[in-house]
Formats: structure tokens, C-alpha cells, sequence
């Protein structure tokens, strides 16, 4: 779990409720018409800029944040020197029996077995990581979409309101709605873009860097294998794409 974020959202939303609860009722915050606007508004808007698979990819992507799936580095620094280390001593045909965990390396290994060279090896692996950027980029461009839309339905649920408002202004008991309305249309608009869009489209892109980071660490490591290189001058080049506290926790035998 991604405790970061779960803590986060914990956080902002219980922050949001306890000045609610300490100033009034929570009820008088709930209106499903402002919420039809401005929820309903940002998807239909949404849709509208994008296709439909991908929304829907980039939601499901967009729940993932609540979880790091990702290996981390140390242990495929460790497993690549490991490769290292039996491709040294009994040759790159040797690889072809160890079994993988990571899709990438594992790819990337069963190109150096078939006998590719190295700089064929890299190209196909450099087309796969540009392309996995460009599906991740997919998915922060719908969310950061729906961050910059949300306050502009806000803006019309506002708008909506205020006209009501002015249309009912004889009628006392008619004003009170419509002005929740307006108010409130603009609030749900804030909530959903600076508490939840906007930081999940910034946390997805942060994980785009960090899996772009392990990929070509990944590349870096498969080449050196390839080119027969000392398994400490492996570690030790692989080791530079971790920040200096966590290079220690790169341990070899």
C-alpha cells in the first residue's frame, strides 16, 4: 500500500469534514444537483476529449495510486549482478535457465540468449519504454483534464445557481437552494481538482519517472552482461541510479 497517498486523502477529506462539523451541519453541504453538475459535467467533458477505453483505463490507472506494485530497485540491481555473475562464468547461454520475476528484464534476457547484439538489444527495449511513456502520458493527460475542468463546472453550477437565484428573488424560500447551489457547485469543483485530480495526474507522473528510471537502469544493466563487464563495475554503475541512502542497501556476495 502507497501510504502516502492513503494518509493523504485521510488527512485532506478529514480536515475538510471536521470544519464542516465544527461550523454546522454536514447536511447542509450535500446537493446532489452540484454534484450532478460538477462530477457528472467533468466526465461528460472528459469524454468529450478523450475516448472511451482510455478514460476508463485511466480511471482504473488512477485507483492503482492507493498501491506500489513496483520491485524495488535494490532488488533488480541485485538480480541483475546475479545474471552478471553466471553469464561470466558460464556464458550468456546460461541465462536462458533462470526465471524472472521483472517482464522487462526478463525480455530483455531472452534477446541477449537468442543472440541479438547490443545494439539491437537496446533499440527494441528503448521502443518499448517510449512506448509505455506514451500510454502512461495517456493517463495523466485525462486526470489533469478532469483537475483543470472540475473548477470550471464549478463556475457553471455558480452560475446556474446565481441565475435562479435572480429569477426567484420575490420568492424568499426559493433563494436558499439556489444560492447552495451556486456556492456550493464551486466548492465540490475545488475538492475534486487540488484534493484528488490534481494529485493523483502529479503522483502518476512521478511513477511514470520512477518506472522510466528502472527500465533504463534495466538497459544499462543487460548491456554491461552483454559486454562481459566486471559484475562490481555493473553494481557500481547501477548503484548511481539510486539516491545516495539507498545505494547501501545494494549488496553483493
Amino acid at each position: 500500500m502507497d501510504l502516502a497517498t492513503i494518509i493523504g486523502v485521510v488527512a485532506g477529506l478529514g480536515l475538510i469534514l471536521g470544519a464542516i462539523l465544527l461550523g454546522g451541519s454536514l447536511s447542509a453541504f450535500i446537493n446532489i444537483p452540484g454534484l450532478a453538475i460538477v462530477f457528472g459535467g467533468t466526465i461528460a467533458a472528459t469524454l468529450i476529449m478523450q475516448r472511451l477505453n482510455i478514460v476508463i483505463g485511466a480511471i482504473k490507472v488512477g485507483l492503482n495510486v492507493l498501491v506500489d506494485r513496483n520491485t524495488p530497485p535494490e532488488s533488480i540491481i541485485e538480480t541483475i549482478i546475479r545474471l552478471a555473475k553466471i553469464a561470466r562464468k558460464d556464458g550468456l547461454l546460461a541465462l536462458e535457465k533462470e526465471e524472472l520475476n521483472n517482464p522487462f528484464l526478463e525480455k530483455g534476457i531472452r534477446l541477449v540468449v537468442d543472440g541479438l547484439n547490443p545494439e539491437d538489444v537496446t533499440a527494441v527495449l528503448r521502443t518499448e519504454l517510449m512506448y509505455l511513456k506514451q500510454r502512461h502520458k495517456r493517463g495523466q493527460k485525462v486526470f489533469k483534464f478532469m483537475a483543470a475542468t472540475s473548477p470550471a463546472m464549478g463556475m457553471v453550477g455558480t452560475l446556474i445557481g446565481l441565475v435562479q437565484m435572480l429569477m426567484t428573488i420575490d420568492d424568499p424560500s426559493a433563494i436558499g437552494p439556489a444560492m447552495a447551489v451556486a456556492l456550493l457547485t464551486t466548492f465540490y469543483g475545488a475538492v475534486l481538482a487540488f484534493l484528488f485530480f490534481g494529485p493523483i495526474a502529479a503522483k502518476l507522473e512521478n511513477r511514470t519517472q520512477e518506472e522510466s528510471n528502472r527500465l533504463e537502469m534495466i538497459i544499462s544493466g543487460i548491456v554491461g552482461i552483454m559486454n562481459g563487464e566486471n559484475p562490481r563495475i555493473i553494481e557500481q554503475r547501477l548503484a548511481s541510479f539510486l539516491e545516495p541512502k539507498s545505494r547501501v542497501a545494494v549488496v553483493t556476495e
